[in-house]
């Protein structure tokens, strides 16, 4: 049979205990721990930029669009839009009205791509690196400053990277699909990012804009250069601009 110890030491034992929990509380609140970092946390701690209302209805077909996509690696010194622009990062990730889809699928919905902007040289948008947020449709700077030579050496010295006025990053974070499909769920990472990179090519085919994917880059680099959280992992740069007069398109 347990003791019970005498009534006034219990009043001080449970006196005490509630010293305690009121002292561990405020060192919780002084100190929090670190859980996990999410990549979106950092949406709340931007201003946005909002962008212009992409458009449904396009001069060029499907058809022609497949019909004449090409790479584009060379680049006229002219800027883009951020009308352009905004229809480049809508055809990769935008979202499809009230049911929350996107424009390129995604393994159950789980969404694990973030696009970024490297901004150099884009009409009404400050250079600098841009994540695009869906659901709202607009930009939040990261990093001020044109980064198009950072791009460039981290994407192991690519002319495109440097000469283009803007580059799009896919990025992933895998965690949002393996904790539903395990390793498998990489995978659907990868295919996704295809997914998303095809839509800019033929986006930009039909904005009479030239683009290339370029897989070619240190990770570690890159990771620095546009301030990406733990557990997202670059997958895709693609430089976007108008084709210089006399480039190649393989």
């Amino acid at each position: 049979m347990m003791r019970m110890p005498p009534a006034g030491k219990r009043i001080y034992i449970a006196a005490a205990g509630i010293v305690l929990a009121v002292l561990g509380l405020a060192v919780f609140v002084m100190f929090p721990v670190r859980g996990p970092v999410d990549t979106r946390a950092s949406h709340r701690e931007a201003v946005g930029s909002v962008l212009p209302v992409p458009s449904l209805k396009g001069e060029v077909s499907l058809e022609e669009a497949l019909s004449q996509r090409r790479s584009v690696q060379e680049y006229s010194q002219d800027p883009v839009s951020l009308r352009d622009v905004s229809q480049l990062l809508w055809a990769a990730q935008g979202v499809m009205g009230m049911s929350g889809l996107r424009t390129a699928p995604s393994a159950g919905a789980l969404y694990p791509l973030e696009v970024l902007l490297v901004a150099g040289n884009v009409e009404g948008l400050a250079p600098g690196v841009y994540r695009y947020v869906p659901a709202a449709h607009e930009l939040r700077m990261i990093r001020r400053g044109d980064m198009r030579n950072e791009i460039a050496i981290a994407g192991l010295n690519q002319s495109a990277l440097r000469e283009a006025p803007a580059t799009i990053a896919i990025t992933g974070v895998c965690s949002r699909t393996t904790g539903k499909y395990g390793e498998r769920g990489i995978r659907y990472v990868w295919m996704e990012a295809g997914h998303a990179s095809q839509n800019i090519y033929l986006q930009a085919e039909a904005l009479r804009l030239g683009t290339v994917a370029i897989g070619a880059f240190s990770d570690d680099q890159i990771r620095q250069v546009l301030y990406l959280a733990d557990g997202e992992d670059p997958l895709s740069l693609m430089p976007v601009g108008h084709p210089a007069p006399m480039a190649k398109r393989g």
